[in-house]
């Protein structure tokens, strides 16, 4: 399996090869190869920062002559007329590194802000906002890496790296205690630690995936006062099992499900429809 930084560069070279192509037509034609620019990413709207080291990484690959002062960090705070950076070197680099620069921070900062604004309404309380699988693909990393910046927390990356047993694989597994049982066997046979995770529907199916012994134990749909029940019910039987809450869960829900006491809460709307945080990349 490829490192993260070989997927970021992967995913760095697909994104030159789609807008660069051989070679930005309109920067070639007009402006001297022996040009030297300077240019500063000013912030537009007030958020979450997001992106920068990334940002680096966009220059290095593409011309690693590009020099680049960063005054902000990732995580910060940020409000308009903020300068997150400048960066120096041959204008052709910096106008063709400009727009795969832009898309990848106004999207991690647009992330980072929302997982933010979650994350706050949680306040006081012990629960964590959680991200989905719900991400642009080829993006998930960086977005996964958004939502921390943001405050939030990180669920499963993909499917590789924690067992998830939904309302399907139970049904087509036929119940929780013999998909728990094989799953389990599963990461015997594999050499795997990997943490169990089961969704239910019911007070039965939380009974059951108690029994089986699992590490967390979802509950999806359940409105916040079925919740808080489900959860003196979980702590009363085993209080080291986590427990998170999923399905439909808003900005405006949110902080009631944290009340009834569980540890996470999976939002997908952190990553699958956020709009990105207003930035440019301007001469200086």
């Amino acid at each position: 399996m490829k490192s993260t930084d070989e997927l970021i560069d992967d995913l760095l070279t697909l994104a030159f090869a789609e807008d660069v192509g051989d070679g930005d037509a309109t920067t070639l034609s007009t402006i001297p190869a022996d040009a030297m620019g300077r240019q500063h990413l000013l912030v537009k709207q007030e958020g979450i920062l997001a992106g920068v080291e990334i940002a680096r990484k966009v220059f290095e690959k593409f011309d690693p002559s590009l020099k680049m002062e960063v005054f902000i960090n990732d995580g910060a705070h940020v409000k308009p007329g903020d300068i997150a950076f400048v960066v120096e070197g041959p204008t052709r680099s910096l106008l063709q590194t400009e727009r795969t620069m832009l898309n990848i921070m106004q999207r991690m900062s647009g992330i980072a802000t929302t997982t933010a604004k979650y994350q706050e309404r949680l306040e006081g309380l012990h629960t964590k906002v959680l991200d989905t699988r719900k991400t642009t693909p080829g993006m998930r990393l960086l977005e996964k890496m958004a939502v921390k910046m943001g405050g939030g927390a990180n669920h499963r990356i993909g499917l590789f790296d924690m067992i998830l047993i939904k309302d399907n694989h139970v049904d087509f597994a036929g119940g929780i205690t013999n998909a728990v049982s094989r799953a389990k066997q599963w990461c015997k046979d594999n050499g795997k630690d990997l943490k169990i995770e089961v969704e239910v529907r019911n007070t039965p199916e939380i009974m059951e995936a108690l029994e089986a012994g699992v590490d967390r134990i979802m509950l999806d749909n359940y409105t916040p006062e079925r919740t808080a029940e489900a959860v003196a019910l979980i702590r009363e039987k085993n209080p080291n099992v986590e427990i998170e809450s999923s399905g439909g869960i808003t900005l405006d829900t949110l902080r009631a499900y944290g009340e009834a006491g569980v540890d996470f809460i999976s939002v997908g709307a952190l990553t699958h429809s956020v709009k990105g945080l207003d930035m440019s990349f301007k001469a200086c």
